[in-house]
């Protein structure tokens, strides 16, 4: 099972840009499929972005297509989430997770999340 830890997150302008980081340990990483998510007030948690352990697949939901880049860096056992062109809508706490198949990650089936980092954009 992998462990992880969000950082990066904060309080930005519309149009304003973070990097979010997700600090995994577990010596599946390198073989997992990773992804972001996010859940805002009142809503449920939703996918965001994946990719495998190659980039050679990826997927962003549709409302971020354009404006954030997955990536991933195995010497660091780190994920990233490049967000650019930020909107009052991308305001929640985002979550990074992981695992051995696309429609687990695609669905957020997991039953371990970490605690997240808060990404607030103001308009």
């Amino acid at each position: 099972q992998v462990q992880l830890v969000e950082s990066g997150g904060g309080l930005v302008q519309t149009g304003g840009s973070l990097r979010l980081s997700c600090e995994a340990s577990g010596a599946a990483f390198s073989a997992y499929y990773m992804g972001w998510f996010r859940q805002a007030p009142g809503k449920e948690r939703e996918f965001v972005a994946g990719m495998n352990w190659s980039g050679a697949w990826t997927q962003y939901t549709d409302s971020v297509k354009g404006r954030f880049t997955i990536s991933r860096e195995y010497a660091k056992k780190t994920v990233y989430l490049q967000m650019h062109s930020l909107k009052p809508e991308d305001t929640a706490v985002y979550y990074c997770n992981g695992g051995p198949q696309i429609g687990t990650l695609v669905k957020g089936d997991f039953s371990s999340w970490g605690l997240g980092t808060q990404v607030t954009v103001s308009s």
